[in-house]
């Protein structure tokens, strides 16, 4: 049994590693973005060609009813300047806010059962550390219903 361990360890010492190399990083160290670099070089063009291509051997038939803008299958009415009330943006980036600040609970929820795991007082101080977080964001709602930021007659 130890002569395997041994051999095993002389093997494993005989290996070069792929995924950790010991010796320093070369100079920059940029090196590694070469894969994302080139990632990014093959969308550009590959967006660039199917656009380029769709321009040159695409079909050009403007007609009346093409050149209008599409509006879900209705006629279109009205200018489309006209403008919208300040309380439609302030509602939709309070939904956003909202809808970023519950994302972080989906980590949270991820990892509860291990925190108790970990230790009773790690989870007991995660479960209160997120009843903070949930108390921080019922402030904020509550401040914005109270100063009105949710009714739409207004």
């Amino acid at each position: 049994m130890k002569k395997i361990a041994l051999l095993r360890a002389r093997f494993d010492r005989s290996r070069p590693n792929r995924y950790y190399n010991p010796s320093p990083m070369s100079g920059s160290g940029l090196h590694a973005y070469a894969p994302l670099l080139l990632h990014l070089l093959l969308a550009v063009g590959l967006a660039g060609a199917l656009t380029a291509v769709s321009v040159l051997i695409g079909w050009r038939r403007p007609n009346r009813a093409k050149q209008q803008a599409y509006e879900c299958g209705m006629e279109p009415t009205g200018d489309a300047r006209s403008p919208f009330s300040v309380k439609f943006y302030l509602v939709a980036m309070v939904f956003i806010l909202f809808d970023v600040e519950a994302i972080f609970l989906y980590p949270w929820a991820y990892i509860y059962k291990d925190m108790f795991k970990v230790s009773y007082s790690f989870g007991v101080y995660g479960f209160v550390e997120m009843l903070v977080y949930i108390a921080i964001l019922l402030v904020g709602y509550i401040y914005l219903w109270k100063k009105g930021a949710f009714d739409w007659i207004k």
